[in-house]
Formats: C-alpha cells, sequence, structure tokens
C-alpha cells in the first residue's frame, strides 16, 4: 500500500461478504487525507472498545457498543468503499502501532475483540466461509462419539445456566484444547484426552485465536519493515503522521471556551477547588507554593487555562504575580512574558496552541522538580490517596481508582474521580483535561439552578425584571 497525492484507484469492485482477514497489504494508491483520516476513524472505534472493556461493560454491552462504534465512525459515502476503508485503516494502524511493544499488544488486543464481535454480527453462511479462509481442520464431531460425551456437554451447558441444553442433533468441534483459551479458563467446555468440545456458537474463540496469531506475527513483520527501510524512506512524509496518530486526541477542541465565556482571576482559585482535574490542580497548588513552574508545567497549565476562559491580559497578570515573588518583575518580563503571548499566538508563528489531551499529558516524561505529566500515572500510591483524598474522594471511590490505576487505566481513574466528586455518572469517560473542567462546571451549575428553584430564589434577570416593572 502506497500514501500518494493523487486520486485513489479502488481495488475492490463489490462488497466482499465475509470480514477481511488482512493477510497482506493490498496493491493500491491512497491519498495523504485518506490515509490519516481512516486511522482515526478506525482509531475511534478501538479506544471506545477499550474504554467500554476498562470499565467492566457486560459481553451483551460490548456487543452492541462495538457494533455501533463500527456503524457510526466506518461509513463511507460509497457504499463499495467501505470494504476498502476497512482494509486501509487496518493496515495504516497496525504500521503506527507495529513500533514498540506496549503498542503493539494494545492494537492486537482492540483489533481481536473487533473481529470477534463483528464475527458475531454475522450470519452463519460468512461466519463458515471464514472458518473455510482459517483452513481449519476440524470436523464436526457426530454420531458414537458426540453420544458418549452428550452428558458431560449437559453438565458443562446447565453450568453456564443455558436456557436450553445440547443434544446429540447439535453442531460440536473437536480440537485442542490450547487453541480456546479462554473457554477452558472460564471453565465453558468439556475437556477429555486434551481436546475441548465446543458448541458451534463458540467457534467465535477458536476463529478469534487464530485471527490473533496472524496479526501477532504480522506485527512483527511490520515492526522490521518499519525500523529498516520505511521510517526513513518516509521521514519527511509520512513518518510524522505514524508516529502521531497513537497519541492523537479525537475528541472536540478545546482551543476557545463555548460554553462559559471567560474566567475571571477573582474566580480561578475558587474554579480550581471545583473543577480542575487532578494533573491541573496539582500544578497550580504547586505554582501558588512556589511561585515557579519548570516549561513543561507552564505549557501544561498555561494551555489549560486558555483553554477554559482565562484571556491574555489575565493571564500574564496572573503569572507575573507569581513569579514575580520568585524571579522579579524584570525577569520575568524578560524570560517568561514572551512564552504566554506565543502561547495565545501573538508571537512567534502566530500559532493558537491548543490545551494538552489526556494521552497527551499521559504520554509526557517529568523529570526531575517537574509537575506537570498525569499525577495517576507518576505519583506514588500514598502520594496519590493523599491528593484524592484532598480533593474530597474518600472511601470505596479511592479504592476504585487505585484498582484503575494499578491495571494503568489512567483516564479511568479520572473518570471515577470525577464521578465521585460530582455525583454524577460520566459514560463518555475523561479524555480532556478542559472536557473535565466543562463538565463539571456544567453540573455545578446545574445544582446551583435547582436549588434556586427550590428555594425560589429570584434570578438576576428575574430581579431586573421586577425593577423594571416598578
Amino acid at each position: 500500500m502506497q500514501a500518494v497525492r493523487s486520486q485513489r484507484k479502488s481495488f475492490v469492485k463489490e462488497v466482499v461478504p465475509t470480514l477481511p482477514l488482512y493477510r497482506s497489504a493490498p496493491a493500491l494508491e491512497v491519498r495523504l487525507e485518506e490515509f490519516e483520516l481512516f486511522a482515526l476513524d478506525r482509531l475511534r472505534v478501538l479506544k471506545g472498545i477499550s474504554d467500554g472493556l476498562s470499565r467492566g461493560k457486560k459481553h451483551d454491552e460490548m456487543q452492541k457498543l462495538a457494533i455501533e462504534l463500527w456503524k457510526t465512525n466506518m461509513r463511507h459515502p460509497q457504499a463499495s468503499e467501505v470494504v476498502n476503508k476497512d482494509i486501509i485503516s487496518h493496515f495504516v494502524l497496525r504500521l503506527v502501532y507495529c513500533r514498540t511493544e506496549d503498542l503493539r499488544k494494545w492494537f492486537l488486543s482492540m483489533e481481536t475483540a473487533l473481529f470477534r464481535y463483528r464475527f458475531m454480527n454475522e450470519q452463519p453462511e460468512p461466519q463458515r466461509a471464514l472458518m473455510e479462509e482459517f483452513d481449519l481442520p476440524y470436523k464436526a464431531v457426530g454420531g458414537s462419539e458426540l453420544e458418549s460425551v452428550i452428558d458431560k456437554l449437559v453438565q458443562v451447558s446447565r453450568s453456564l445456566g443455558a436456557q436450553s441444553q445440547p443434544t446429540a442433533s447439535d453442531i460440536f468441534f473437536k480440537v485442542p484444547f490450547e487453541e480456546v483459551p479462554e473457554l477452558v479458563a472460564s471453565r465453558r467446555v468439556f475437556i477429555s484426552k486434551g481436546h475441548a468440545y465446543i458448541a458451534r456458537n463458540q467457534v467465535v474463540s477458536l476463529v478469534a485465536t487464530q485471527f490473533r496469531s496472524l496479526l501477532s506475527k504480522a506485527l512483527i513483520l511490520t515492526n522490521r519493515k518499519w525500523t529498516t527501510t520505511i521510517a526513513e524512506q518516509e521521514k519527511d512524509r509520512l513518518t510524522p503522521i505514524v508516529e502521531a496518530l497513537s497519541s492523537s486526541y479525537l475528541g472536540p477542541d478545546y482551543s476557545e471556551p463555548k460554553e462559559f465565556g471567560q474566567i475571571s482571576l477573582k474566580d480561578i482559585d475558587d474554579a480550581a477547588k471545583s473543577s480542575f482535574p487532578l494533573c491541573m490542580r496539582q500544578l497550580f497548588e504547586k505554582l501558588r507554593e512556589d511561585h515557579h513552574l519548570k516549561h513543561g508545567g507552564r505549557m501544561q497549565l498555561g494551555l489549560f487555562l486558555k483553554g477554559v476562559g482565562l484571556k491574555l491580559d489575565d493571564a500574564l497578570a496572573f503569572w507575573k504575580a507569581e513569579f514575580s515573588q520568585k524571579v522579579g518583575v524584570e525577569r520575568f518580563d524578560k524570560e517568561y512574558s514572551y512564552g504566554i503571548r506565543h502561547n495565545y499566538g501573538r508571537e512567534g508563528k502566530r500559532t493558537d496552541y491548543t490545551p494538552y489531551s489526556c494521552q497527551k499529558i499521559i504520554s509526557s516524561t517529568p523529570g526531575v522538580g517537574d509537575h506537570h505529566g498525569c499525577p495517576y500515572r507518576y505519583f506514588s500510591e500514598e502520594n496519590l490517596r493523599a491528593a484524592l483524598g484532598k480533593m474530597g474522594v474518600t472511601g470505596r471511590a479511592v479504592g476504585d481508582v487505585m484498582d484503575k490505576v494499578k491495571n494503568k487505566h489512567y483516564q479511568l481513574a479520572c473518570t471515577l474521580t470525577f464521578e465521585a466528586i460530582h455525583g454524577s455518572s460520566c459514560d463518555a469517560g475523561i479524555n480532556h483535561p478542559n472536557q473535565y473542567f466543562k463538565d463539571s462546571q456544567t453540573i455545578i451549575k446545574s445544582k446551583v439552578c435547582s436549588l434556586r428553584e427550590s428555594f425560589k430564589v429570584p434570578s438576576e434577570a428575574d430581579i431586573a425584571y421586577s425593577r423594571s416593572t416598578v
């Protein structure tokens, strides 16, 4: 597959009725715009599946979620191009996620999960066609062999709470037990003499294992090609795109506050206590305490404050009031004010910089004396528990947050913190510090309005109207 600026040539004449197995990259040309956009659409699907699994959604819920994500994000104006988009996006992300062991592990798990849900959503005929594509050597068990184990199969079915029990007329496959590890681990199959007897509706486990094995080997080969050839050859064109995609932020743009306008200097301390996520609250408190932050901290907090509505003049006044206590007014004006104006697009290239997303913050590596980055990732357990307690997270909620941290689900840990503090669910999850602030302010203002209604406290508009009628 080659990315070019010219028009892409279609290689699929009609929609294929089965799922692609992505055995080899197609020989086609892809426009750079589609190269990136298709990959981002598929990435939204994979990250949605990852969030659902991390939040402990049940199997049926995950099946529904995965199909909805696929239908929403993987559409194409031309029906005949849907398969092309599927294949192109997979191979682009394979290139993106082949580069490190952690990236490969995540991509392998999510692509296998996606394949599983899509396979289960297929009709029996396409499912059988996929099994034939894998060239699986297993045949259905029948006759006396099935009759000899049917009682055991019924016992397994009953232990799983199945509504209907298997009979000698049902289709079962006999496979080596190591090829269906998840069924064995969850005790959902009968095992005899090294073989597992799997029902027809459990074939997805066998097929998914085969798919995972193929993709795992392919990722290793892709990594070799990337490191030895592609990365250097495409260093001025594709390499920057590939390297950026794995940490891409896929949510709304928080460059400018839209819902709440600007935040004033007199309100900033109250807002920090009520609506700043832990990563920003940590920086804000360190700035108030030490009257200084290193470059990484200034960028992370400064762009966040810009996104929540702190105007340039107020930003200069805010940072100057803190830094001048340590470095003096003259040094601040000489060394630091330029950077603040630069973030607001008033210096240098005049770029209007955007606030950092959770993904970018989590992937940063703070050094000694730095306070930026994600506290859920870098804080010790003791410090994190203390910080959570200071924010008002107590009891069982602290344990739930720590469990997510131990499993490296840092954004989910932040989401649980948000839910514990605000007493409200956040099904979409926290993906951006400015999203945390916006959602927090929405809840707080809603509660204020509810209290006002309960106690019949007149609003400012009501008071103004009353005065005008007197």
